[in-house]
């Protein structure tokens, strides 16, 4: 299985994993701001029906940094309400090719909102699976933060190619639960390597996809992508 994610992303990457960064400001969704959280949209994400919304799901928007990492927000829908959710980070071991393998994934600046209240979290870092306990069950979640540690990126530094990892922290929530995972910008290629048809990218440049509805405990995605400047 290895093989064909790594024949599949060509990626050509002879770097190191692309180290984490605070620098320049945030683009929307902007996880770790004070002060009270917005459960409204992030600017530009359009606001449709669909698993994680209006149904059991879930939706993961990232929006890529030029530093290789990302500003996250998912959207959950569980099927029951609950009182603690398992996160867990994106795989950084067999499941991917190549230096990414060695990858550390890190979520930091996490805000968490439950039936549009917001959860105090003690823990907004995160580099381990993590047990997250809810201050009253509930079944609608909106989680942001930034995923950082998960891309490698090409040599030279002029260039802004590189693979990347991405899954939702709320995957192991329930294993079953549609996923759609968008990518708003430079989105190449996408390989999902715990399906059985790894390709899953669907569409075309400037305005390629992720496919949609991969059960969560399978929404591993490998991505290339070219990096914002």
């Amino acid at each position: 299985m290895r093989g064909l994610v790594a024949v599949a992303l060509t990626l050509g990457l002879g770097a190191t994993a692309a180290c984490s960064g605070t620098g320049g400001t945030p683009v929307a969704p902007s996880p770790g701001l004070t002060g009270s959280v917005s459960v409204s949209p992030a600017d530009g994400v359009p606001v449709t029906p669909g698993p994680g919304v209006t149904m059991p799901g879930i939706r993961l928007t990232a929006v890529p940094r030029n530093d290789g990492s990302f500003d996250v927000t998912e959207d959950v829908m569980l099927p029951e309400a609950t009182d603690i959710v398992q996160l867990q980070l994106p795989d950084s071991g067999e499941h991917l090719p190549g230096l990414m393998a060695k990858t550390e994934p890190r979520a930091t600046n996490l805000q968490v909102v439950a039936d549009g209240e917001q959860v105090p979290v003690e823990q907004t870092s995160l580099a381990a699976p993590l047990d997250l306990p809810l201050t009253v069950a509930a079944s609608k979640l909106r989680l942001s933060y930034r995923l950082s540690g998960s891309s490698v990126q090409r040599t030279p530094s002029t260039s802004r190619r590189a693979g990347a990892a991405i899954r939702p922290l709320t995957a192991g929530a329930d294993g079953t639960l549609p996923t759609t995972l968008t990518v708003t910008q430079g989105l190449l290629n996408a390989v999902c390597p715990l399906l059985t048809e790894t390709r899953c990218a669907v569409g075309n440049p400037p305005k390629l996809g992720i496919l949609p509805d991969i059960p969560a405990n399978k929404a591993l995605v490998v991505l290339q992508l070219d990096l914002p400047n």
